[in-house]
């Protein structure tokens, strides 16, 4: 049996006597968030950043990570996990090291786009005081990589909206990628830990969320650099079923209303889904077809995944 590795905190010299009014969250797996601490701190006198690196085993990476964050002008916080604890329960661990009254989350693989990204979120909490609020994502700083063609255009058609688009389903465009939580929400309702892998725990949360409070959606975008490959978001959407799976049952009001789950329901209905789901997997990973049908294919793949769970 393999002993569990100790958990490890790093705290810089900023972090003791620090009374943030903000506390950015960045969990991290793989991810290099150096660049980002950078360039938060270099925006945000009155933030914290507290940064779980989830189990990881990469020590190149834990080094410059902690390097990073002991570097930093701001009041940082590094806590290196003994094991993986997941997308749900990690960004749960993260918010027990939180000082501030309202929580950031922001993924490792985010950058603003906008020097003044910190102001414009602490400006919100002075003026507003929102419950929940969800500032967006963009490809601005993102590079442009062949492999990456299909996730590229897929994030750019249904994820990259603005505000006023995203107004109409607020619930359904929030994501832990660049989202604000007042802390008193947060301790009332926390992400559910029973999901595990990829996927759906974010907006399941957010359904959760509506119930009581109101979800703001803001035009203060940061870029995603972590795109996948066709063949990386296939392993993802397989690893999302029994997720959104989770959700239909918890939410079938809510979730009645998806296009993603008005075709998954007809494919259920096919005597050959099975074939359709073959199919639709071989069209999203030949790469002799054109950007566009290969994500038509890989859409068609995910509702054939989760037609066998609704």
């Amino acid at each position: 049996m393999t002993a569990l590795r100790p958990d490890i905190l790093t705290d810089n010299a900023a972090w003791a006597n620090a009374r943030p009014r903000l506390s950015v969250l960045i969990p991290f797996l793989g991810d290099d968030p150096a660049q980002l601490i950078s360039e938060l701190a270099q925006q945000g006198a009155e933030v914290e950043i507290i940064l779980l690196d989830d189990g990881g085993t990469d020590e190149a990476l834990a080094v410059r990570v902690t390097q990073a964050v002991q570097g930093s002008a701001v009041p940082a916080r590094l806590l290196r996990s003994g094991q993986n604890l997941g997308r749900a329960r990690g960004r749960n661990r993260l918010t027990q090291q939180a000082r501030a009254d309202y929580f950031l989350f922001l993924d490792a693989d985010m950058l603003p786009d906008a020097p003044d990204f910190v102001a414009r979120w602490l400006d919100c909490i002075e003026t507003d005081r929102p419950a929940v609020c969800f500032g967006g994502f963009s490809m601005q700083r993102t590079p442009e990589r062949r492999d990456h063609a299909v996730h590229r255009a897929m994030a750019l058609n249904s994820d990259c909206l603005p505000a006023d688009l995203r107004r109409l389903a607020p619930e359904k465009y929030v994501f832990t990628s660049n989202l604000l939580v007042r802390r008193d929400v947060f301790e009332a309702v926390a992400f559910d830990e029973g999901f595990t892998g990829w996927g759906w725990e974010d907006v399941e949360w957010a359904m959760r969320v509506a119930r009581q409070w109101p979800i703001r959606h803001l035009d203060n975008p940061a870029s995603h650099l972590g795109l996948d490959t066709t063949a990386a978001l296939t392993r993802k959407y397989e690893q999302s079923a029994a997720n959104f799976g989770r959700v239909v049952q918890e939410h079938p009001q809510v979730v009645a209303g998806y296009a993603s789950y008005r075709v998954a329901r007809m494919i259920r209905r096919l005597p050959g889904r099975g074939l359709v789901r073959g199919l639709a997997r071989a069209l999203a990973l030949s790469g002799s077809l054109p950007t566009g049908l290969q994500g038509f294919g890989l859409r068609l793949y995910r509702a054939a995944l989760y037609a066998e769970v609704v």
